[in-house]
Parts: C-alpha cells; structure tokens; sequence
C-alpha cells in the first residue's frame, strides 16, 4: 500500500483488487473509494395496480411516510375523491392490509422491490348518489367488477349476469353480437362466466343507447342493493368455537356465517371497540346489548389480523360517523397505553361540504374502453327508464338503505352524427348533438383498429376515444403524444379540454350535485353543433322530488311502522296514541299529494313534449306556490310537536310494556335513527324548502316567467320557518336531552322545563395510569 501525494492513506476495495476501473466525473470520494449499495438506492420504484389493471411506477424517498405515495397516485389520476380509496397490499400471510398514511412505507411492506400495492375502494357509501364526481362513479364500477371476478360480490346468476350486461354497455357500447362474444371470450368478468353467457347477451340487447355514464350508474343502483356490497370478510370464531366472519360497513360490525348476515351492531349502540392479543372486544351499551353480553368477545387468526380489523373499524366510525377527524393523540411523557392509530383523512362530511362550498369543477377523464359505439337505431328507439325491473324487486321496506335518496330515471344523450338528419328520442327530451360517434364494424372494434385515410394511425392508445367517420363526415383524429401512453386513467394531453364549458352549461346526464362532465373532446377545426345549455331548475326540481321520497319514507317510520308495532302489542295509551298520530298523519297525507303533484309535472318536463327543445319548460312554481301556502294551515300541528316528544318520554318511562316496545323497535332496521329524530323531520323539512325555493330564484331571475310564483312560494316559506324557530330549537334541545337522559346511566331527571342542553366534548383527566378520557355535557338550568 503505498502513500498518495499527501498524508492520508486510502483503504483498498474490492474493486481495486480486481482490477475495476474507477468512476469518472467530479466527485468527493477518495480515489478508488465507491457508494456503498444501499446509498446508491435513493429512491423507491413502487408498483401500483390500478383499477383497470394497468401499472403505474412510482418513484419516492425510502424513509417517506404512506401520505406521500397516496398523493403522487391522486395527483396522476387527477381524482378529487380520494378519501373514497386507499391502497392495499398483502403480506407475508397473504391477506390484504391498507397503506397507513401516517406510517414510513419501508416500516409497512418489508420488501418494497417485490410488492404491488393495488388501487381500491376502502369505503362503500350506502347511496351512491352521495359521490360528487361521475370519474368517482366510474371507478366505483370498476372495483365492483373487481369484486365480482374475485366472488367477493356474491349475488345470483341473474343478478351477475345483470350487472356485467351494463359493464359490457359502459365499456364497448350498444349490443352486437358478435363483437359481444368476442369482448367476453377475451375478458373474464364472472367465474365460469360461459354459463351465464346467454343471459348477459340478453340483458346486454336491452341496453341499447344506454351511455356509459348511466351505465356506471345502473351497476352502482344494483349492486348497494344486495348484502355483499362493500364486504370484506375477516376469519374469526366466537367464544363457543364457531366460525364465523367479521366485516365492517357504514352501519357499524357486521358478523357473518357463510354469506349468511346474522348479527349487526349498529354504531349507535357499541360503546367501545378494542383488542387485546387475538381477541377483538364490542362493549356495547348497557341498557341495548338485550340477550348479550356487556362485552363481546370474538378470537381471530392471529394478533396482526385481530390489530388490522381494529384498525379498519376505527377508519369506518370516524368516515361515515363523525363531523371532522379526531385530533391526534398527545403522546404519553412516560409510558404509551394503546395504540395511538387514527384515521387521517377527510370524513365524508368535509368531503361532502368540500364539493358544496368550493364548487368544484369536473375534470375530463378516460375510460379503458372509450371506443363506445351508438346505433343509429338507439337515437329513435323509445327505450324504457329503467334496464330492469330488479332493483325494484331488490328494495324491501325493511331496508335501512330504502329510506335513502334513491337514483331515478336518466335521460341518455342524443349523439347525432354530422350530416345525418338530427332524431329526437321520445323517452327523453334532453338531447345533446356535441359529439358524432358512428357504429363501426365489429371487426374494427375488438381489434381497435380506427378505419380512415393513410394519415390515421394504425393503432389508438388504450383509453383514447375513438372518432369514426361515417358517410359525408371529414373528421381528423388527434395525434397521440408521447406522453399519451401512460394510464387510462390519467389525463391524456390531447384530452385536456373541459368538456362544460361556460357556453354548454353542465351535462344533462345528471344532477349537477352528482354529475361529472361528459363528452369527449374534438378537433377545433371541426364543424361543431351548439350544445343546449342544461336548465339548472330541472334538477333542482328532481332533487326536489328525490327528497321528497325520502322524506314520506321517513315519515312512515312513525305512520305505518311504528303504529303497527304499538297496535300489534297493545303498548300505548289511547290518549298519547290520538295525541301522537293525529299530529303527524294530516302532515303525511299533504305530503303524499305534493309529491303526486310533482311527479306528474316532472313526467311532462321529461316527455316526449318540444318544450324542452325549445328551451322553455312547463311551470313548478305554480305547484310550490300553492303548496307552500297551505303548509301555513299546518302550522299548530307542527306546534304540537314538542308536547309530543315530551309526553312520549313520559310514558315511556311509566309503562313498562311501552318502553320495551319502543327499544325493540328501535333495533329494527326500519328505525335506522333514534325513533324521536323523525318528529323533528316535518319542520327541518320545511328549511329544506326554503333552500330549494332560494336556489331557484337565483336560478330564474326577476326576467324569468316563474319567477313570481316562486318568490312569492320563498316568501310564504319563509314565514312558517320563522314562525317554528323556536319550536325546533326546543325540539332539537328536548331531543338530544332525552338521547343523554337514555345513555348515561343515573340520571333519571336531566328532562325539565327551561333545562338546554349547551355542547358536549372530551376532557383528559391526570391520574396515576395517565391521562384518562371523559366525556362532558355542559346543561344549562337548575
């Protein structure tokens, strides 16, 4: 070893020895000294399977936290509702585990180089009308086709057969038997998928002129329906050795035996959730666990399973349940006590209000398969509303999801070729001639192949939409770039107009409340057909209609349901029993007409009439005018409502049989909120009213024809809402009052004349085992 030009010496390597030849460049090591292999890999190249199955690459820091690698799959999807999805990976026990985004990823997955995380739902709303974007909606059918490759959604023949019938419809387009048959010999949508073959191409026949967007929407409608929706089972046995399967849903911890639901325990109702080794623990509340135990106990495979259930119950509770996500725990000074995992995110609340505050704009997205074709034939069939008549058959008054908003009837676009003379659909009025689409052949569709001149090119990126020219059409496909090649699911450059401009108004797919924009983008030197701009007072009139339904569910919570449980039983007094139904049954039978009466409006709006065209629609102020009027007459009934609550508490607690009654049917699942929440329902409806009638002044303006009628309605509204203030601000005290009353065990008076219930929240008491949390409720009265 010899010195080198000063006094250091240099230690030989490996190389050296063997004769390697040093780097070049500039560099600050010392001469034949070379990185050490772990600090040449700077960075992670993680694989991530989407939704439609292709891989992305993502390169990140080693020691970064979860919350980055969630952001870079956001930002190159371009996905406003990420808080719906999460990533996933499995473990060495091959089960599936989510990415923690709080936690290093290099702490998570032990082998980083090996691994594929995939894109997935983590939450399953129990509406799908509550996601915001139609891009959300979109990737929503894809998980569910997921799940039903993988029997995750167990349903029947028919309704598999169903639900692949409308991914068909939103992946490859109108019905053709032939390009039918090859789509599904080269794609697997179902196990053994051969012997529902012939009822998927029958129900796939029905479809004709369906878009895809309402096709994502049929698969969402359909599959909330059954009882698999959003499942995801976890191996566990009770305390007698039987086996059993836990999931967790919107409701609360759902035990199943087979695919079998045979318990559920409702948010509402568990006091606490923990685990301690293998054993995960339900303490419920004292006066509802009934033949149950306080504590629940149930053995899973092992303690990271029993941990990783925990983990997603905690997730499910503060998503669908809380207004805002719990602050972090402080940490111990000396010793940590328990697991200090929260979720992260947004509730779907801030999600919800996120969208209403900010006014998002929709953003133009690709599908895997864009190359959607429109028979001639379907801009002139009169087709029927709805595909089929099982979701109807689906929907039992038992269900807790029949009192939510359900979908209704859309109105498919009408995509009118440049140069063919323009046919009206008579099942809808809303037509939307932006984009000419042009059946091809069923030989150039499933090769993908895009037939035209010696400028097209042969092969099309997967994802990109298609333009067909038909006879006397001149249309010039854009250029893939190089860049174009990424995922479908990312933004291709070529694409990246929006797709609802100022002048086109929104898509008249959907509610603006729940639609995306549609279309596609085109050449600027094409002829372009001027687009109708969407009349915003439709959809305020559906949402209209759509609450309306669900408020008369809710009203018959009390009118059919609860009635029959205390007739059946014999349980109330007469006089509360007068007292009560004669109070909310003229209230339920106005409301009863007003929706007759806007349906029958809506069905003219919808009709086959020129109105719509023409740009000018039948009148709904008339309707609410009168309505809102008579709704004055109602007023002492609405007054009456807190005399209700309060002699119902009463008698609940002097009879015995009564109040067993009540608590039974409160675990019904027709009773999905606390049996006195619905008589608060009448008047927080009549500010639902008045929200509606302001949006549709805005809308109209002092110019506009049924702007009287509804401004004079607004008006008439507003004074019964400001007559009943106070009385619902009594009822909502009385109520919460009574909720407490019935939680917290020993206080047997908290009911009085002039007590009001200020706020409740969460203390942390110094003791010797730390700090100790405790629920506080500030009540202001003597």
């Amino acid at each position: 070893m010899g010195e080198i030009e000063g006094t250091y010496r240099v230690l030989p390597t490996a190389g050296t020895r063997l004769g390697a030849q040093s780097p070049v460049g500039v560099s600050t090591l010392e001469p034949g000294q070379t990185l050490l292999p772990r600090m040449q890999e700077k960075q992670l190249h993680l694989r991530v399977k989407l939704l439609d199955s292709t891989m992305e690459i993502f390169d990140i820091e080693p020691k970064c936290d979860g919350q980055l690698l969630l952001t870079q799959v956001w930002k190159r999807l371009n996905l406003v509702e990420c808080d719906y999805f999460g990533l996933e990976f499995q473990n060495t026990q091959s089960y599936w585990i989510w990415l923690e985004p709080m936690k290093p990823i290099i702490k998570q997955i032990r082998r980083p180089k090996n691994v594929v995380l995939r894109l997935a739902v983590k939450f399953f709303p129990p509406d799908p009308g509550q996601l915001q974007e139609e891009y959300t909606r979109y990737l929503f059918a894809l998980q569910l086709k997921r799940d039903l490759l993988e029997e995750r959604l167990t349903c029947a023949d028919t309704t598999s057969a169903l639900l692949t019938s409308h991914l068909l419809q939103s992946e490859i387009g109108d019905y053709d038997e032939m390009l039918d048959r090859e789509h599904l010999k080269a794609n697997e949508y179902l196990p053994g998928q051969q012997r529902c073959l012939e009822k998927i191409l029958e129900f796939h026949r029905k479809h004709v002129g369906q878009t895809p967007a309402e096709s994502d929407f049929q698969v969402l409608e359909i599959a909330r329906k059954l009882e698999m929706y959003g499942i995801r089972f976890h191996m566990a046995s009770d305390r007698e050795g039987t086996k059993i399967q836990l999931a967790v849903s919107h409701m609360g911890v759902l035990v199943f035996q087979g695919t079998t639901k045979i318990n559920t325990f409702n948010w509402s109702k568990v006091r606490k959730l923990s685990f301690k080794r293998k054993r995960f623990l339900i303490k419920l509340h004292p006066e509802v666990h009934g033949p149950y135990q306080d504590t629940l106990e149930f053995l899973l495979g092992s303690r990271d399973e029993c941990k990783n259930f925990w983990k997603i119950c905690v997730e499910y509770h503060t998503f669908f349940r809380l207004l805002d996500q719990p602050k972090p725990k402080a940490k111990a000074v000396f010793f940590s006590r328990g697991s200090s995992f929260r979720y992260s995110g947004r509730t779907q609340k801030q999600l919800v209000d996120y969208f209403r505050d900010t006014g998002m704009k929709r953003h133009p997205y690709e599908r895997r398969h864009s190359k959607t074709h429109m028979s001639i034939r379907a801009l002139t069939a009169d087709l029927p509303k709805q595909s089929i008549s099982f979701t109807e058959g689906l929907r039992t008054p038992a269900s807790p999801s029949s009192a939510n908003a359900s979908f209704y009837p859309l109105s498919h676009s009408t995509l009118v070729p440049v140069g063919l003379p323009e046919f009206k659909d008579s099942s809808s009025s809303l037509t939307d001639p932006q984009v000419s689409y042009v059946k091809s052949s069923a030989a150039e569709r499933s090769s993908g192949a895009v037939a035209g001149g010696p400028d097209t090119p042969s092969a099309q990126p997967l994802g990109a939409p298609a333009l067909q020219p038909g006879p006397g059409l001149s249309t010039e496909s854009p250029q893939p770039s190089p860049c174009s090649q990424k995922s479908p699911l990312s933004l291709s450059p070529a694409f990246q107009v929006p797709l609802c401009t100022a002048e086109q108004g929104p898509s008249p797919l959907l509610s603006p409340v729940l639609s995306d924009a549609g279309g596609a983008g085109m050449d600027h030197e094409e002829p372009r057909h001027k687009r109708m701009p969407a009349d915003e007072a439709y959809f305020i009139v559906k949402e209209i209609l759509a609450t309306e339904r669900t408020y008369l569910k809710d009203l018959e919570v009390i009118t059919v349901w609860f009635r029959s449980a205390v007739v059946k039983e014999d349980a109330m007094p007469a006089a509360l029993m007068t007292l009560l139904f004669s109070n909310v049954d003229p209230i339920y039978e106005f409301h009863r007409g007003f929706l007759r009466e806007v349906e029958q409006r809506l069905a003219l709006w919808e009709g086959p009439s020129k109105a719509h065209a023409e740009g000018g629609h039948p009148r709904i102020g008339d309707i609410l005018l009168r309505n809102m009027r008579q709704l004055k007459e109602f007023t002492s009934y609405f007054q009456r409502h807190d005399e209700v609550l309060t002699e119902l508490e009463k008698a609940t607690k002097h009879c015995k049989k009564l109040e067993a009654v009540y608590k039974e049917f409160e675990r019904q699942k027709v009773c999905y909120l606390p049996l006195n929440t619905f008589l608060l329902k009448p008047i927080q409806r009549l500010l639902h009213y008045r929200l509606l009638l302001r949006r549709l002044c805005q809308h109209y303006g002092p110019g506009h024809h049924d702007y009287a009628d509804c401004h004079d309605a607004l008006k008439a509204i507003t004074e019964v809402t400001t007559t009943l203030q106070q009385i619902l601000m009594r009822l909502e005290n009385l109520q919460k009052l009574t909720e407490l009353q019935r939680d917290l065990v020993g206080l047997e008076s908290l009911i009085a004349p002039g007590r009001e219930f200020i706020r409740e929240g969460c203390l942390h008491q110094l003791t010797k085992k730390g700090p100790q949390q405790r629920m506080f409720f500030l009540v202001l009265g003597t």
